[in-house]
């Protein structure tokens, strides 16, 4: 049976998250030019373009389901939204930006679609690219990489202390290129002690997002970004980035920190409330950092 496309299925109307904190951040906006690098489902931008009349958006994805969710999302704002199929990393703009606004998660859509292979709950293909139309899956990945850099990988990307033993048993499964998340699932699952596959947290998780981070060259392109986008701000505008898990929130602190073109505005990250946390459980790992472009002269 085909599936349905996410868009039209409504799976990509999810919550955005720390929206409340964006839209603080956000509240002393002038009018121009918002750059929101992962426009997902439009979430962020709808919000900020209702609070701010003046603001014309240019909103960036490489996932066509997610293009097609905001594009309909966005519809009411009419010409002051332009939507672009780009990677951030890739992207020039052609004029000064009030405010650059990158949410680095994994949708809720990509995560619940199964065909999509993000999740290790679902039944699905072993791809997990951003970018379903292009690029090496996760599958293919886990075929061409040698077993020290398999483990290497999921140690440094997934912070993963049995990384070895994953991968040995991992590399002894194989090939991996035409099979499915349930079976890397168990398998990896199989590499914990039986206690401690009962934890909160699934086994699979850290191999998981390795995997993903590796397939999307995640930290890479947010290395690009956080190095170009203060260059795409007017003076005084605001850079504004969510991460996720600490190999992204220690790039964004440290960016934030060490660059001279940039002027912390907060000075923590900031988190979801007990009650966000509550209703939208995706938000509990969320970090929310915001910058200024120095004013120059």
């Amino acid at each position: 049976m085909a599936m349905a496309d996410p868009a039209s299925s409504g799976l990509f109307e999810h919550v955005p998250v720390l929206a409340e904190a964006v839209l603080a951040g956000f509240a002393c906006l002038p009018a121009g030019l918002l750059i929101d690098c992962t426009l997902g489902g439009g979430g962020h931008s709808a919000l900020l373009l209702q609070a701010h009349p003046g603001l014309r958006l240019v909103g960036l994805d490489q996932d066509p389901s997610a293009r097609a969710a905001a594009a309909e999302r966005l519809a009411p704002f009419g010409d002051r939204v332009t939507i672009v199929a780009a990677n951030f990393a890739d992207y020039l703009p052609a004029e000064p930006a009030v405010a650059v606004l990158a949410d680095l998660g994994v949708s809720s859509p990509q995560l619940d679609v199964a065909a999509r292979g993000f999740s290790f709950r679902l039944e699905g293909p072993l791809d997990m690219r951003m970018n379903p139309e292009r690029g090496e899956t996760a599958g293919e990945l886990i075929d061409r990489a040698g077993e020290s850099e398999l483990a290497d990988l999921i140690y440094a990307y997934g912070e993963e202390r049995l990384s070895r033993r994953i991968a040995r048993k991992i590399k002894e499964q194989g090939p991996w290129a035409q099979r499915h998340t349930a079976e890397l699932a168990y398998l990896v699952a199989g590499c914990y002690p039986p206690a401690a596959r009962r934890g909160r947290i699934h086994p699979a998780t850290r191999t998981f997002q390795a995997l993903r981070i590796a397939v999307n060259d995640e930290l890479g392109v947010l290395d690009k970004l956080l190095h170009s986008a203060p260059n795409w701000l007017e003076p005084g505008g605001l850079l504004a980035v969510i991460s996720f898990h600490s190999l992204e929130d220690r790039r964004v602190k440290t960016a934030f920190l060490a660059d001279d073109r940039l002027e912390r505005v907060t000075r923590k990250a900031i988190k979801a409330s007990p009650e966000e946390a509550e209703a939208n459980p995706r938000s509990r790992s969320a970090r929310l950092r915001i910058s200024r472009r120095a004013e120059e002269g």
